[in-house]
């Protein structure tokens, strides 16, 4: 029998195996776009990586309620609580409203989505839609006693959680023993606001009224107040970017336990950078690159999901176009591959506890790919069974293996009537003819292949 499922939880830095808090019901909450801008590829391989985290829960026969937020409010320049709201900035930017580019990015994101083959959330939550839930988690901390107020908001004094920060590790005695920056009216290093208020004398576009003033809510506290309204007080699965271990997970974690006692999800999984000349990839370095970007170029999105699918989602990917032109001449082949065999059959038992075993041995995706290929390849006596076990591994891999259709090839007819000319000569065993024939096809830049009922044309 093939192993249990297994992850790596980085709350307690270990491989656990996964055991749903619900039987066969998995919550998994993934923390979605900031849509002040385009998302690049390399926010697309975090949700590449929690689709296939999805999909293996699927193949282990969980009913997955999938959550992805959209923030569209709250989300500063700076992770420590200051600089201007990015849907401000983003508005500012761009002549439109903030509303505007909201509803902008998030189709263009979705739209991404879909051409990479990634599975639509069960629920998509806006954080501007859920101000009310985000105003009451707040109140409820506030009773609870872990807050305090400065002229600017309403913050988490993280001094009174002796585990605060223990996902990321913190040395909060050396940061509190090093701190070099102007804390303003912060306490602490560590705190973080729940509720910002609007700058005096400033119409903000997005702000709301609130017990403590008019403003809008920080980035931390409305993952934690939509998690917690759609999959409950402790659920199954927290993910996101390696880059939200050491603040926003953190802090989803320390406002969660200062409501309601929990670390909010049972495991915490991350995904490792997509990195560009080995440098993550970051909208504030100016320049970066989005699907579309791939595209103009060429290149079919789902060459980029297979480029994905080659490394296992905790080790970095350097991105090169060489490494791209691979990944597509290899999803190409498998399409060709798969396109080709005969269908009909049921799915190896073999092969499929062997693809079992590597991807619940923490998505080792890469390995399982490398299963695929020996199948494609290998001497599997009846070819209906090939498919059908190739079909089964593509609701993990994602890449559309049965939707996929060679391109009609436009055949000139000067090709056609060469054709047609060798295949009399064929019949009437003008074998000389034929060859010459079969040359000129070639010169044309054409192959000939013949078949039992005739023959197909192929661009060499």
């Amino acid at each position: 029998m093939p192993t249990a499922l297994k992850l790596y939880d980085n709350y307690t830095r270990s491989l656990r195996g996964f055991e749903a808090l619900k039987a066969g019901a998995a919550g998994l909450y993934t923390c979605g776009p900031t849509v002040y801008d385009y998302q690049h590829i390399g926010n697309f391989r975090t949700f590449l990586f929690e689709d296939l985290l999805r999909r293996v829960l699927e193949w282990n026969g969980y009913e997955v309620t999938h959550v992805m937020n959209v923030t569209d409010v709250g989300h500063l320049t700076s992770d420590a609580d200051t600089g201007e709201d990015k849907m401000e900035k983003g508005a500012r930017r761009t002549g439109k409203t903030a509303w505007e580019i909201a509803e902008l990015y998030t189709g263009a994101f979705l739209e991404d989505m879909r051409a990479l083959n990634i599975e639509d959330p069960t629920i998509l939550c806006r954080a501007t839609d859920h101000i009310r839930e985000q105003i009451e988690f707040i109140a409820d901390i506030e009773r609870n006693g872990y807050t305090y107020r400065t002229s600017d908001g309403i913050y988490v004094d993280t001094s009174k959680q002796p585990d605060y920060g223990y996902l990321a590790r913190l040395d909060k005695a050396g940061l509190e023993a090093g701190k070099r920056v102007d804390l303003g009216e912060k306490r602490h290093p560590t705190d973080f606001a729940l509720w910002k208020f609007s700058p005096s004398g400033e119409k903000r576009q997005m702000e709301w009224p609130s017990p403590w003033g008019t403003g809008f809510p920080g980035w931390h506290i409305e993952c934690s107040a939509m998690a917690q309204k759609y999959l409950g007080d402790f659920f199954d699965v927290h993910c996101g970017g390696e880059d939200h271990i050491p603040v926003h997970h953190t802090n989803e974690i320390a406002q969660t336990e200062a409501r309601v006692g929990t670390r909010l999800a049972n495991f915490w999984m991350h995904g490792y950078f997509l990195l560009a000349n080995d440098a993550k990839m970051a909208k504030s370095a100016g320049e970066f690159l989005r699907l579309k970007s791939l595209t103009d170029r060429g290149y079919d999105p789902l060459a980029y999901r297979y480029l994905c699918l080659t490394a296992h989602y905790r080790s970095q990917l350097n991105f090169t176009f060489d490494a791209l032109d691979a990944a597509a001449t290899a999803l190409e082949r498998m399409r060709r591959g798969f396109h080709a065999l005969p269908a009909g059959g049921e799915p190896d038992a073999a092969y499929v506890d062997r693809f079992t075993v590597e991807i619940n041995e923490d998505l080792n995706i890469p390995k399982a790919l490398a299963i695929a290929w020996e199948l494609l390849r290998g001497d599997v006596v009846d070819l209906r069974v090939t498919k059908a076990t190739l079909a089964a591994f593509d609701r993990v891999f994602g890449l559309g293996l049965e939707a996929w259709q060679p391109k009609q090839e436009t055949i000139p007819e000067v090709v056609r009537a060469l054709a047609a000319a060798r295949a009399a000569a064929r019949a009437a065993k003008q074998w000389a003819e034929a060859d010459r024939l079969r040359a000129e096809l070639r010169a044309a830049g054409w192959e000939v292949e013949d078949e039992p009922d005739g023959y197909a044309l192929k661009r060499r």
